[in-house]
């Protein structure tokens, strides 16, 4: 079945342009109640309506392009500080110069810092400080005098406002970053899967041509040897990056059969694990099995009766064609286990260090990674001269399919 792995992902600034929609309305609200509180003390109090007149509707009007950085263009954020910077600029016209002097707030007041805040998160702490530069200037113009109180607001804005947009820069960094290894690990379960599905279709075909055309002799030894080196160029190209799920058996007496692993879930329900299990059984394969039904959901069940076909191929393969084994099913209350045994002559001591360096996969992907994907471990014991022991086992709680075992570290 062709799996994808869907990432979604939320953008660590979000809540940024939602703080800042908030601050926007609540400042506005703000400046408009300290005016209102001072109005007879105004000078030109008709000047300082107009202003406000224009900051709310402008405020209200403009929400949804602070909703996000796609929409805050840079065009608004310019024609935003200018309606900060003006209403600086006008508070010497409409307020009384002795009020001015005084320290009196400006007619934007705190709305101000929202537009550097737009620039801080919009484009991080190189636009934050050009706009909180631009605003200690006029501010300065202002008062016409670096005044202590004025000095300490601008240097407060300036400071927050590079701060935040650095701290916005590092999380974009991160979050890219993140998104990167996500997709990387993705790609690499695809590979993965996508090396199962040719070690145990392709890579098996190959090995099985090459092994007959070598016992039947003339041009049919020509096209074993020729199997034999596509066989071995596939499984270099394989083993390049790797782990994940499919599989093909073949044999005669140890069951010829094929199995498509990844075809798309047709059960609805759970699928009783010994109907998958009953094809392996065979006059060289014993199989012992509960008298009732083992259920496991569709994509867990294929994936673990993969598994011990793979066992079952290895045992074809490196024990001999004589060679007996043994399929015992245990339906455990918190999980299922199969054992797959055999009376063939074991694996020598680094055998399957040095098959995996050689890109012969089938213990390490056909049996380890499906088990693997499905939350499930696998057990391989060997002693030369007494067989090979493989134990399987899914816990019921994750038996869900590849992926299942990540499912709660990958809804993001």
């Amino acid at each position: 079945m062709a799996r994808s792995e869907r990432v979604i992902r939320m953008s660590v600034e979000q809540p940024l342009w939602r703080a800042l929609m908030a601050y926007r309305v609540l400042t506005m609200v703000y400046a408009v109640a300290l005016f209102a509180t001072a109005y007879d003390r105004f000078a030109r109090p008709w000047l300082a309506v107009a202003y406000f007149v224009v900051l709310c509707g402008w405020t209200l009007a403009t929400l949804p392009r602070v909703a996000n950085a796609a929409s805050c263009t840079r065009w608004f954020l310019a024609v935003d500080l200018t309606v900060a910077l003006t209403g600086i600029l006008l508070t010497p016209l409409a307020d009384t110069h002795e009020r001015v002097l005084s320290g009196g707030p400006t007619l934007p007041s705190i709305w101000t810092a929202g537009s550097v805040l737009a620039y801080a998160v919009k484009g991080g702490w190189r636009w934050a400080a050009f706009a909180s530069t631009t605003v200690a200037v006029v501010n300065l113009v202002e008062r016409g005098a670096p005044a202590r109180d004025t000095v300490h607001n601008v240097i407060l804005v300036w400071v927050a406002s590079i701060a935040i947009g650095y701290v916005v820069e590092v999380a974009r960094a991160s979050e890219r970053t993140l998104a990167r290894a996500l997709e990387i690990e993705a790609a690499t379960r695809e590979r993965e899967r996508l090396a199962r599905d040719i070690h145990d279709g392709v890579l098996q075909v190959l090995a099985m041509v090459q092994r007959r055309g070598s016992a039947l002799g003339g041009e049919a030894a020509e096209l074993g040897r020729l199997a034999g080196e596509q066989e071995v160029a596939l499984r270099t190209l394989v083993s390049g990056g790797l782990a994940a799920p499919s599989r093909v058996s073949e044999d005669a007496a140890l069951g010829a059969v094929v199995r498509a692993v990844d075809e798309p879930d047709a059960e609805k329900g759970p699928v009783d694990l010994r109907s998958l299990l009953a094809p392996y059984a065979g006059a060289r394969v014993m199989l012992s099995e509960p008298g009732s039904p083992v259920p496991l959901p569709p994509a867990a069940a294929r994936e673990l009766a993969a598994a011990v076909g793979a066992a079952l191929d290895n045992v074809r393969r490196h024990a001999g064609e004589t060679a007996r084994a043994w399929i015992l099913v245990e339906d455990e209350p918190d999980g299922v286990a199969v054992t797959v045994r055999d009376d063939g002559p074991g694996i020598p001591e680094g055998r399957l260090a040095l098959a995996e360096g050689e890109g012969r996969l089938g213990v390490a992907q056909s049996i380890r990674g499906r088990l693997r994907d499905i939350g499930g471990t696998a057990e391989l014991i060997s002693i030369p001269g007494q067989g090979t022991e493989v134990e399987l086992k899914v816990p019921k709680e994750v038996a869900g399919g590849p992926g299942a075992a990540r499912g709660k570290t990958e809804r993001r």
